[in-house]
């Protein structure tokens, strides 16, 4: 027998009543206009995924277009030239406007409530992220409307796309667009990487994560680390077009390679970062329908990770007919057959589940299943494309387009259609047809493999990839004939789904309560939802507490555990330690805004205007949008709360203001500062690229280089920079206000010294970033470098004004220790810069 529960106010039903209404006035989704001020999960990310799914239905508009011109040889439905936007607009939309970012939108949407939180720690983030995604890609999407669009492919190979007169505006589109794309994408990374470490329930431990969290935090981090040497490429590509800065210019010491190298260290993980968040959908599914809890979960983890990690030795995988040593090849050759032991094993574990449980089947269990038979296919063709000799006849030819669509529609896209059917109810409240999904289904299984099945044989034939029309009698005819028709069977199971989705429900029932049966942590959601998020943080001890913890689901409504109330009025959730999930944190959460959204077009805007080298129109609106980001920090971070603790329930008093690493935004600042150094660590290598490849050295001989003298300057400057930051953080420790000051004040002094005097250096040996691709490299990374100097003088700037506005204190430093810790970053990166530009060159002398 169990012994009777003590009595608590929990058990009376109008004191639960009371607390509900609080929770809901609390996190009440605006209405009307200001509906676009929410930056609730569930808003943002119910915008998210529908732009997404927008973007995916224009790019298969275009997909459609291009099966249409080569249905039959000769063919002029297309021109030459739209036919290259078309392609290009195509490959760009799949991948950049709908394969990444549908994982970060539903991961926005499910993760908290998958990890019992109300919200993710930086709702606003999420919003500026979305804000930023919708314009970037109606400026990148729309530009064929003009007909401006990119039309390089959507790899934009150099040296073709570095000539303006060649491609015109289109390449400015397609970098400057998707840079400030990923940069949203990066920005959902972080928040998801601190929501998933930092806002766990207490218990659940990180070997107690649902597999869907252990993904979202390896694909996050591969995020940090891929996107980044794309940006820094965009860098270098955007510095050749609009200065002449010869990066992949032959003549003058450049090379084309570089552009491949930075984009595929890129490219190949995107294809992980595309794969695993849809791999994470079946992890949530199988056991759902298998009645079963997974089985092999530590193998399974190990494998995410370790396909996360094996991901990025791949790139030059897309590099096998480029020249390059045959060590080389051989090396890469052998990495890209061994991703297929991790993601094998991924492959095993769910069929290993379904056998050993009781499968229930359904819509979503289909699409599941039909994924695992088609990235089956995909990948067996994807070890073939990995041997070097058999990659050399196969390069180029619609072979490759065959085996990457079978590995992106079968390890994407099915995944994600089985996880919509899934959630639909968790998300909207009602369930998607049944007899529409199987329809959809068979449509789009028979559609898809009589569409790219044929292109294999196409491929083999000798079809080359990126030609708009073809001779007839080659053998190409019935094949491309076969394939359109399975395109538009494909879209018809497609458009299935679209309706499905976008039919009226309003008269239909409300879904039962975890209708699927789950046990997992978001289907604790009532239908209709409610805008809190979860009713109370719960106690997690199992990896499936609806079914093996007893009576947890009425504890819950009940509010028998944690923050069951908002006596306040405030957003809060618990924040909890990183490994073991610990409480050590009641977290409020800023609310609704419009500021995220006017700093996203304003930072949109600057872009857009240099796209168009209206240089006047890019420093003002970058101007306004630093303006709106320091206005949004200054008014919804690091905010002074009316008390030191709260009762979170059970007992339990938490602070409600923390620093240091128990703080989210140390972690934000670290995690995004790694994905930082990440993109610096390109620009080194591009650096390094130059020196192997130059027979006569790199430093050239006889070329002048920065000197010692500058960059030595530059560098006692920044460590004097430093270390006054460290005094200051001393200085408010032992709450000295005004020796905290003066310690900013000085490590300004001190940081526009520095770097002042690293831009000095190239500017006084007089190296000319256009004459030779070593003085334009020496400039983009010192460039970088001051700039990154420059940002740390803003952010001391920023704690100043908090200093003397009282809102950094001795007791509330949270902003002290995240520019401090912005500023170890900032040294690292002169000391390297230093090293590089003025020691290096010396020692290869």
């Amino acid at each position: 027998m169990t012994a009777p529960r003590a009595p608590s106010p929990q058990d009376d039903p109008e004191h639960r009543k009371a607390q509900e209404e609080r929770l809901e006035k609390t996190w009440e989704t605006p209405s009307g206009f200001r509906y676009w001020s929410a930056v609730n999960n569930s808003e943002v990310g119910i915008w998210y995924t529908a732009t997404s799914l927008a973007f995916f239905l224009f790019a298969g508009v275009l997909g459609l277009m291009i099966r249409t011109q080569l249905a039959v040889p000769e063919n002029d439905f297309l021109s030459a030239t739209f036919y290259n936007q078309v392609f290009t607009l195509h490959g760009t939309a799949m991948m950049f406007l709908f394969a990444v970012p549908i994982f970060e939108a539903v991961a926005i949407v499910i993760l908290p409530e998958m990890l019992g939180a109300r919200d993710l720690p930086f709702p606003r983030l999420s919003a500026f992220g979305y804000w930023s995604f919708l314009l970037g890609g109606v400026f990148v999407c729309g530009s064929i409307f003009f007909n401006a669009a990119p039309d390089g492919g959507w790899f934009m190979y150099p040296p073709l796309t570095t000539d303006e007169k060649q491609t015109g505006i289109g390449a400015d589109v397609w970098l400057l667009g998707l840079s400030f794309i990923e940069v949203a994408s990066i920005a959902a990374a972080v928040e998801l990487i601190v929501g998933t470490l930092k806002c766990r329930p207490p218990g659940m431990r990180i070997n107690l994560m649902p597999l869907y969290a252990w993904y979202v935090l390896v694909v996050a981090g591969m995020i940090l680390f891929a996107f980044p040497p794309l940006i820094a490429g965009d860098i270098l590509f955007e510095l050749e077009r609009m200065f002449d800065w010869p990066f992949f210019d032959p003549k003058r010491g450049g090379d084309p390679l570089l552009w491949q190298h930075l984009f595929w260290i890129f490219g190949h993980p995107e294809v992980y970062i595309v794969f695993l968040p849809a791999i994470a959908l079946l992890a949530m599914i199988v056991p759902t329908f298998a009645r079963r809890p997974i089985l092999g979960y530590s193998w399974i983890v190990l494998a995410a990770v370790g396909t996360g990690f094996l991901s990025f030795g791949l790139w030059v995988h897309h590099m096998f007919t480029t020249g390059l040593p045959a060590i080389s090849l051989a090396f890469f050759s052998a990495a890209s057959e061994a991703v297929a032991i991790p993601t094998g094993v991924q492959i095993f574990v769910f069929l290993a589940t379904i056998l050993a449980g009781s499968v229930v089947f359904s819509v979503p269990m289909l699409f599941a299943i039909g994924a695992l038979g088609i990235f089956v296919f995909g990948g067996l063709t994807g070890v073939m494309v990995a041997l070097a000799p058999f990659d050399w006849q196969a390069h180029d030819s619609y072979f490759v387009v065959a085996h990457l669509h079978y590995t992106l529609v079968g390890g994407m896209f099915f995944p994600l259609m089985a996880g919509l059917y899934y959630f639909y109810p968790f998300a909207c409240d009602r369930k998607l047809s049944d007899r529409l999904g199987k329809w959809a289904f068979w449509l789009m299984f028979v559609g898809f493999n009589v569409t790219f099945l044929p292109m294999h044989i196409t491929g083999l034939r000798g079809m080359p990839r990126r030609v708009f029309t073809y001779a007839e009698g080659l053998g190409f005819d019935t094949l491309n004939m076969v394939s359109t028709v399975g395109a538009f069977v494909f879209a018809a199971g497609v458009l299935v789904i679209a309706w499905d989705v976008l039919r009226p429900k309003s008269k239909e029932p409300y879904a039962a309560r975890n209708c699927w049966n789950a046990g997992t942590l978001e289907w604790l959601s009532e239908n209709p939802g409610r805008d809190w998020g979860v009713r109370t943080v719960p106690i997690v001890s199992t990896r499936y507490p609806l079914w093996q913890q007893p009576n947890f689901m009425r504890d819950y409504d009940e509010g028998r555990f944690y923050l069951p109330d908002a006596e306040e009025g405030k957003r809060e959730t618990l924040i909890t330690s990183v490994l073991d999930a610990r409480p050590i944190q009641c977290l409020r959460v800023p609310g609704n805004t419009f500021m995220t959204m006017g700093a996203a077009f304003l930072t949109g805007g600057a872009f857009i205007a240099a796209t168009f080298y209206a240089w006047t129109l890019t420093i003002l609106f970058s101007i306004a949008a630093l303006a709106s980001i320091l206005v949004w920090l200054w008014r919804g971070t690091a905010l002074i709360p009316e008390k030191k603790e709260k009762d979170v329930g059970l007992g339990l008093k938490l602070p409600l203001y923390v620093s240091g690493p128990d703080s989210v935004g140390w972690w934000a600042m670290f995690i995004t500062m790694v994905g930082d150094m990440s993109a610096f660590a390109s620009l080194i290598f591009g650096y390094f690229f130059y020196w192997t490849i130059h027979a006569t050295g790199f430093p050239p001989p006889n070329a002048a280089g920065p000197g010692l003298l500058w960059p030595g300057v530059a560098l006692a400057l920044t460590v004097a920079a430093w270390g006054a930051m460290l005094a200051g953080r001393k200085a408010n420790a032992a709450d000295k206000p005004y020796a905290l000051r003066f310690w900013l004040l000085a490590a300004t002094a001190l940081a526009v010294g520095g770097g002042a005097a690293l831009l000095w250096g190239p500017h006084a040996t007089g190296l000319d970033p256009t004459s030779h691709v070593y003085p334009a490299t020496v400039w983009v990374v010192a460039i970088w470098t001051a700039a990154h100097v420059g940002v740390g003088v803003i952010m001391t700037l920023y704690c100043l004004a908090r200093s003397i506005g009282r809102k950094l204190t001795a007791e509330h430093d949270i902003d002290i220790h995240n520019v401090v810790l912005f500023w170890h970053f900032a040294l690292v990166t002169m000391v390297v810069t230093v090293a590089v530009l003025a020691l290096f060159p010396l020692a290869v002398k």
